[in-house]
């Protein structure tokens, strides 16, 4: 099969990071293709904004890049080149406005990322770029050229530089499904196994509340571990806990899991309330009232007093201390994580020690990884999309700069 060189970027994967450094190599006149093995590009994207696009978080910039954990220093370069008010201004640009929501997140007005989404690849396409749809990277040829199977039939492929942005392991209906790994370690490249993020977790919940609670939301608590705390809403599912509170643990809880199989937390599910004024509202007298009933007039939502009687049994319902102490330190031990494919994201993948600081990989000078692909980690909240276009500004910015280098050279030799 004849090899095709392609003059430019080829980049493989119409995610975030893809699509970003496509916008930036694009708009400074570098010659780019994409190959997208879904038959319509930014499908996860899509997804993600189905019940509102969360684009970014406004909080300040040295509080946001802590929440990439150990990741942190590697990132924080990237995210002060390009962070969340350079994605309100991008956004901007595309006549995408944005609004930040009561939590600090970051949305675009219209909330769905379909507009965003089609803005975009109008703007990409009036700058030249070839988007190429149901053409999957599926092997390499024994002189690093990339297979791809096309509606054409199968084609061997180089160019100037690659940029793979193919996603992590999670959501394989949607292009996610993680098959470059074995394509990368067969060329000696290191990867760590890919594991869930942002993802439920079991907890060996009663039939009892099982039946009466699951799919029930735990609204404004605080879930506080060994090393942190945090403030917002779960959903108590029938398997477990999910939702953005719980998924700002990830890390945590999976290293946690992996070292004693189980991981041990406390809920305050009345934080905006003092021990003594909860005391006072739990004491109050109560008269034909049900207990149960009268918990909820005290505003103690009916799901918070079932996570007490499962996490305290013996509790007594006419003891207000025992009640108050309960709802203020309600202990969850999660035993397990749910499926990879069911999780919004993925850790592991590349580490940066494969790259270098462009995030070329060290074995394939004209391949660099970008997104969700590379090992690091982040909570929803708008960390995760802001730190896949950052990377994808990175990289682009570095394949501008490297060609500049290059067409001085050539200059002066001429």
């Amino acid at each position: 099969m004849p090899t095709t060189h392609f003059s430019g970027t080829l980049i493989i994967g119409a995610g975030p990071s893809g699509l970003m450094a496509a916008d930036i190599l694009s708009k400074a006149g570098v010659a780019v293709r994409i190959y997208e093995a879904m038959p319509t590009p930014g499908r996860k994207f899509l997804m993600a904004g189905r019940g509102g696009l969360n684009i970014t978080h406004s909080e300040a910039l040295d509080a946001f890049v802590q929440r990439y954990g150990d990741h942190s220093s590697l990132l924080k370069p990237l995210l002060n080149r390009f962070g969340p008010n350079d994605i309100i201004n991008w956004m901007d640009e595309l006549e995408q406005p944005s609004f930040i929501g009561s939590s600090g997140r970051v949305f675009p007005k219209v909330m769905k990322a379909a507009p965003l989404l089609r803005a975009w690849l109008t703007r990409l396409n009036q700058q030249g770029v070839e988007l190429l749809t149901r053409h999957r990277w599926v092997d390499w040829d024994d002189q690093g050229g990339f297979h791809i199977e096309s509606p054409e039939g199968p084609q061997i492929i180089t160019a100037d530089q690659i940029i793979l942005a193919t996603g992590g392991g999670s959501w394989k209906k949607l292009g996610s499904d993680g098959q470059w790994v074995n394509l990368l370690q067969r060329q000696g490249i290191q990867i760590n196994p890919l594991v869930a993020s942002n993802c439920g977790f079991t907890c060996e919940w009663s039939n009892v509340l099982r039946k009466q609670h699951a799919g029930t939301p735990i609204k404004g608590a605080v879930l506080k571990s060994q090393h942190s705390e945090k403030k917002g809403d779960l959903i108590l599912t029938h398997y477990g806990l999910e939702g953005g509170l719980i998924y700002a643990f990830s890390a945590e809880i999976r290293h946690a899991l992996s070292l004693n199989q189980s991981a041990k937390l406390t809920l305050d599910l009345m934080p905006d309330i003092e021990l003594a004024q909860l005391i006072k509202r739990i004491e109050k007298p109560r008269g034909r009232n049900s207990f149960s009933n009268h918990l909820r007039k005290a505003g103690i939502a009916s799901v918070k007093a079932a996570l007490v009687r499962e996490s305290y049994p013996e509790i007594v319902n006419d003891d207000p201390f025992a009640w108050a102490e309960a709802l203020k330190n309600c202990p969850i031990t999660l035993t397990g994580m749910r499926p990879i494919d069911e999780a919004i994201s993925t850790a592991g993948g590349v580490p940066f020690s494969e790259l270098n600081n462009d995030f070329r990989l060290k074995k394939k000078p004209t391949v660099f990884c970008a997104g969700e692909m590379i090992d690091w980690d982040a909570p929803t909240g708008g960390y995760l999309l802001t730190a896949c276009f950052s990377i994808g500004v990175h990289i682009a910015e570095a394949i501008i700069s490297s060609n500049s280098e290059k067409s001085k050279m050539h200059s002066s030799k001429t």
